[in-house]
């Protein structure tokens, strides 16, 4: 575990594939499974694979493979998923409504304990399980709560202020999904979810398919 911050953040990408795999297998009763077995599965290589987990410790045995529920519940803890932690959401519209109903964030641990909004009354932004705060509440809930995790589903006009009042209060992990590159210290753990980006880049995929 001591070699994480020397791991690449490509195969820290992997490993949450790799989870939902072996989650999957899990349910349907398999209890072994061989790096070869694996790779037909996911698509990476048997050699990539098991390079991947080597990173983090040999879980794997010759001549066995691997056993799927160990090697599922240490990829969890490699991951951070068998804490709980603390979350709140800023905004409430179409985005907030859907990362705060997702009910796989609370069952992996991601408890949200607060969703903020700069318009609360709004009736759009009602959700049926939790009270929308008005935004100028943020502070002082922040302040009296410990919040492991920041969610930004603002308008980017919003979002580096949201940001802001994250870092100020002691959160050092912020998942932003407003289209707008965020200013924050090296401290804060930052990851950028940006979906027209990522519909742009099957778009470009598709036209040059297209034109084969």
């Amino acid at each position: 575990m001591s070699k994480d911050n020397q791991v690449s953040i490509t195969v820290i990408r992997r490993l949450p594939i790799y989870y939902r795999y072996l989650g999957d297998l899990l349910k349907k009763g398999i209890n072994r499974i061989s790096s070869k077995e694996l790779s037909n599965l996911i698509g990476f290589t048997a050699s990539q694979i098991r390079q991947d987990l080597n990173n983090f410790g040999g879980f794997g045995q010759q001549g066995y493979g691997y056993n799927v529920e160990e090697l599922h519940n240490e990829i969890g803890k490699i991951l951070g998923l068998d804490s709980e932690y603390k979350v709140v959401v800023t905004g409430a519209g179409n985005l907030g409504h859907a990362v705060n109903s997702y009910r796989g964030f609370r069952d992996a641990g991601f408890n949200i304990i607060g969703v903020f909004d700069k318009n609360p009354d709004n009736p759009r932004h009602a959700m049926r399980n939790m009270e929308v705060r008005d935004f100028d509440e943020l502070e002082n809930f922040l302040s009296e709560n410990k919040i492991d995790i920041g969610i930004i589903t603002t308008p980017k006009d919003y979002a580096q202020e949201t940001a802001d009042i994250y870092i100020r209060n002691g959160i050092k992990a912020i998942w932003n999904f407003a289209t707008i590159d965020l200013v924050v210290p090296e401290d804060v753990v930052l990851e950028n979810v940006r979906l027209s980006e990522s519909l742009f880049t099957l778009s470009y995929y598709l036209k040059n398919k297209e034109n084969e």
